[in-house]
């Protein structure tokens, strides 16, 4: 990534370290019932902040079932301008959530980038194009889906209605309190309306995902930005454009040595979005960069081409400023950051938004987890350590994107994506070994699918009925372990099939015992229905646990098995048993078992562990011909749990 000078220890100078609002003391339960007018609301989750963060973190805790307000200062949610652009990781995410069709049905999909330059010496030409998102890179979803941020909010705002939750407007945050009992609950002070009343919350954890000036991040001690400012001043315009530029609707680059640059973004509804450098002197007052200038400006840049508009629907205007939150959590773990609020950087690479919503794709089901009593500490505290790694190199390579973008170097720019495009395309953000990342051990040669990397994209069949499916989607994400078992023959490693299921069922089993306690907590508070259930049937994911989902996976052919030869928690699964035969429907060509795990050798069985958000936890494998084999995968499987969940105490016998 970039020069590790874009960060230092130095706090920011800018809005975003402005005075702290202070902790405030804490105060006696009744005596603050007493003087609120009403009393306070209560939840498990307050999170501050109706954006794509927040709304994708409210999203999916409300499908857990877990109680959750999302409080706004804003009357209403975004209405134009702003982010616009879903990475392919992002695109996969919204599909296993089931809510990406509408997104891909209006959205536009770009699949190439051209490059323009004009000198002195030269009129205004194209240097050549190059694939956006190339083969190298393994995605299901090859290219950059343009959709307005105000259509992903509705999305999300329709998901949460049919369960029952509405953001709160027109409330902005204050403060927040605790309580020396780490276990009492956090008091979240808003105001409300136009005429400012107090309104109380009170909760179990508190998200701020509140944007670049983040009332929360100011509360948290702990929290500072840390970071700079880069001296340039873009303009942003949105609208239908008139022209006889020929490549308006590709992602294009155009770059002035006299004018500056253009960044061209085709968008929905026949419009384009232009990111135009403004250079002027170093004195020049930024309401004179209004958007007349900047209109003209693009025009410039533009010339010998037209550019005229049909109307603008948005004109915005920034500085770039790259920054990271020293923290992204209290000391106690209560108060969180996501999205905006722990890190800031330029638009130009179309990351705020993904790496905002999977900021809160990463706490979500940590929260969940540790809301129902089934986490460990660690489990929460990897969430920082997870999601910082990612935003300190985000912040570095968007430190090199928008200064080459600025130098209009189309060379440069074009290998520093070919560099990064694993991480701009959100594959390539991995996590490093922790609790809940486990290396391995042993020395085999390893696939695609490791331990704090994503699953890559794979083809199989569906054994119920015969349907061909993405393997990494087609279990839905209920907030829920996936453990795959790969085996060549069921009927050669029976063996070690009954023994393992035997064991896990097993009341010494910590697998078993997790599960238990999971089915208590999921009865008492079950996730959050939706009308759509009645055709997705998610209880097809949860026969034998509430917390696992075992999948088994085999390359032998369907007339050569039955379910019934399965073990009686393998038959329970039957939704998520698949056959390995479509090689050829896969991205690469390749089967399933030869992807993710490189090679699995005749009698091996291989189980690879997969966290709620889709990332690979552990890979383990096993010779089914040792007697003992069977066992020891399950106690590997227990060993691995035990590292960040727990059995509450309430359930132990």
């Amino acid at each position: 990534m970039g020069p590790s000078a874009v960060l230092d220890d130095k706090p920011s100078d800018d809005q975003m370290s402005e005075d702290r609002i202070e902790t405030a003391e804490c105060v006696d339960p009744l005596t603050l019932l007493r003087s609120m007018p009403e009393a306070p609301l209560e939840c498990q989750v307050c999170i501050v902040g109706a954006g794509p963060a927040g709304l994708m973190l409210a999203c999916n805790l409300a499908r857990y079932g877990i109680k959750v307000e999302v409080v706004d200062d804003r009357a209403d949610q975004t209405p134009v301008g702003r982010a616009d652009g879903l990475q392919p990781k992002s695109i996969e995410t919204f599909r296993q959530m089931r809510l990406a069709d509408p997104l891909l049905q209006r959205g536009v999909r770009v699949y190439d980038i051209a490059f323009w330059r004009s000198t002195a010496d030269e009129p205004l030409h194209r240097l050549g194009r190059e694939v956006h998102y190339p083969p190298v890179i393994d995605v299901l979803d090859p290219y950059l889906l343009l959709v307005h941020q105000g259509m992903v909010e509705s999305l999300f705002i329709e998901d949460l209605k049919k369960r029952g939750v509405e953001v709160r407007r027109n409330t902005a945050f204050d403060s927040y309190s605790f309580c020396e009992d780490k276990s009492g609950p956090l008091q979240i002070n808003c105001r409300t309306n136009v005429n400012q009343e107090r309104r109380s919350l009170l909760t179990q954890y508190l998200v701020g995902c509140d944007g670049a000036h983040s009332k929360v991040r100011k509360s948290i001690p702990e929290a500072r930005p840390v970071g700079l400012s880069q001296p340039m001043v873009w303009g942003v315009l949105d609208g239908e454009l008139v022209t006889d530029f020929p490549d308006i609707w590709s992602k294009t680059l155009v770059y002035s040595q006299k004018h500056g640059s253009i960044l061209i973004i085709p968008r929905e509804r026949n419009m384009t979005r232009f990111y135009i450098e403004l250079k002027s002197s170093p004195k020049a007052d930024k309401d004179q960069l209004g958007q007349e200038f900047v209109m003209q400006r693009a025009k410039e840049i533009m010339a010998p081409f037209e550019v005229g508009w049909k109307y603008i629907e948005w004109f915005g205007r920034y500085q770039i400023g790259q920054r990271v939150a020293s923290r992204f959590c209290d000391n106690r773990h209560r108060a969180f950051l996501a999205g905006d609020a722990s890190h800031t950087h330029s638009p130009k690479s179309a990351q705020g938004m993904n790496t905002s919503m999977h900021d809160a794709w990463n706490l979500c089901w940590k929260l969940n987890l540790a809301i129902r009593g089934l986490a460990k500490p660690t489990l929460l505290e990897s969430y920082e350590t997870e999601r910082r790694k990612i935003a300190l190199d985000l912040v570095n390579f968007d430190y090199e994107h928008a200064n080459q973008i600025a130098g209009g170097d189309a060379v440069a720019l074009a290998e520093n994506f070919r560099t990064n495009v694993r991480f701009i395309s959100g594959i390539g953000a991995e996590y490093g070994e922790n609790a809940i990342n486990m290396a391995t051990s042993q020395s085999w040669v390893m696939g695609e699918a490791k331990p704090g990397c994503l699953l890559p994209p794979a083809k199989v069949t569906r054994y119920l009925d015969s349907n061909p499916v993405d393997i990494q989607l087609d279990i839905p994400m209920l907030g829920q372990f996936r453990v795959y078992l790969f085996m060549w023959d069921v009927h050669q490693s029976r063996i070690f099939l009954e023994t393992f299921c035997q064991a896990i069922a097993s009341s010494k089993s910590f697998v078993n015992q997790l599960s238990t306690a999971a089915s208590i907590s999921y009865a008492t508070q079950p996730r959050a229905p939706a009308p759509e259930d009645i055709y997705l049937r998610p209880e097809r994911y949860t026969p034998v646990s509430d917390l696992f989902t075992f999948a088994l996976i085999t390359t032998m052919p369907k007339a050569d098995i039955e379910v019934t030869d399965l073990p009686s928690m393998l038959q329970k699964s039957r939704w998520t048993f698949y056959l390995d035969n479509v090689p050829e429907l896969d991205t690469r060509g390749s089967l399933c078992t030869k992807k993710w795990l490189g090679s699995l050798g005749p009698g091996e069985v291989a189980i690879v562990n997969v966290r709620p958000d889709g990332y690979v936890g552990s890979v383990g494998r096993w010779d089914s011909s040792v007697d003992e084999a069977g066992e020891e995968a399950a106690r590997w499987m227990d060993e691995y749990y035990a590292r960040f969940l727990q059995v509450p105490a309430s359930v132990q016998g």
